[in-house]
């Protein structure tokens, strides 16, 4: 069941189409994945979802309804350019921040604390927001994000500025929210972290849609004819001796794009006369690192003969 759909959502400033005929379909329960590079079109996409930007054409429907300003109170929004006051103090921030989302009161203290504890601030509740480092700052706004207990939550680029052990603390949480029915969007340029958290993904490139659905079913689309090799050898012989289309090395891991007429077990007995150590060999196995870079590879290319027609 989608429980929030885009349709055709069309914006240009100037003669810049920023995004361009964009649909998609956000399931019930899930992690949904926003990604493309950075410029797009996902920050504006997100704007025109939150009513910050009317789009030129195109709507987005909740649950059977169009959405209008009532879905800014069902939802929470961690912009990409952050927006704390930076003289006020950290209790005070989350308190207001809930106050403007009609919640107040014990409940609202106790999740405060809740949040600051888990994240390590409790002893700076009375700090004010410009004494604290960058990602203590990310940290509060993520609070300020989620504290009022929204049904959506709209994630732009959340990992900015965290180190490994917040950026894996606040995995920990948005997954914890995911157990609790909340529907998340998480926009990212980061395809690590989309691999990780997603259960459905769009891809935006140029203003475009290049491709959306389960994470699962996309992987296995493009997973076809891919090898996973961890091996410490170079093995771009491979498509020297017409074996493979593409081999990417990322030092021991190697991703080998097989070419249509080889069977992966002659790539198997070719790696094996070859003396070569494997300690891993994965058929149909793809990153979403790897998806990214054909689907845009293969845009990139379209966009060109488009302008040379």
């Amino acid at each position: 069941m989608y429980v929030l759909e885009v349709k055709e959502l069309t914006k240009s400033f100037g003669k810049i189409k920023a995004v361009d005929h964009i649909s998609f379909n956000v399931p019930e329960g899930s992690v949904f994945g926003l990604i493309g590079r950075n410029g797009a079109g996902k920050t504006t996409t997100i704007r025109m979802m939150m009513n910050i930007y009317l789009p030129d054409s195109g709507e987005v429907i909740l649950q059977g309804t169009k959405i209008g300003q009532e879905f800014k109170d069902k939802a929470g929004y961690l912009p990409e350019e952050r927006g704390l006051y930076k003289k006020m103090k950290v209790w005070d921030t989350l308190l207001y921040f809930a106050e403007l989302k009609g919640k107040t009161g014990r409940e609202v203290e106790k999740k405060a604390n809740y949040y600051l504890k888990k994240f390590e601030l409790y002893d700076r509740k009375n700090s004010k927001i410009e004494d604290l480092s960058k990602g203590n700052q990310q940290k509060i706004q993520f609070i300020t994000t989620i504290l009022h207990d929204p049904e959506f939550l709209i994630l732009d680029e959340p990992f900015s500025g965290l180190d490994p052990i917040n950026t894996d603390l606040l995995k920990e949480i948005i997954l914890e929210l995911k157990s609790q029915r909340k529907i998340i969007i998480l926009s990212t340029h980061l395809m690590d972290f989309a691999e990780r958290l997603c259960d459905h993904i769009a891809l935006i490139e140029r203003g475009r849609l290049i491709f959306e659905g389960p994470l699962n079913d996309i992987k296995a689309r493009f997973a076809k004819r891919n090898i996973q090799i961890s091996c410490e050898e170079d093995l771009a012989f491979l498509k020297e001796a017409g074996i493979a289309e593409s081999v990417v090395n990322s030092g021991n891991e190697k991703s080998i794009k097989l070419k249509s007429d080889v069977d992966p077990q002659e790539l198997l007995k070719v790696l094996i006369q070859r003396n070569i150590v494997i300690k891993k060999y994965a058929a149909d196995e793809i990153s979403l690192h790897e998806i990214f870079i054909e689907a845009t590879g293969e845009e990139k290319r379209l966009s060109a003969e488009e302008a040379n027609v």
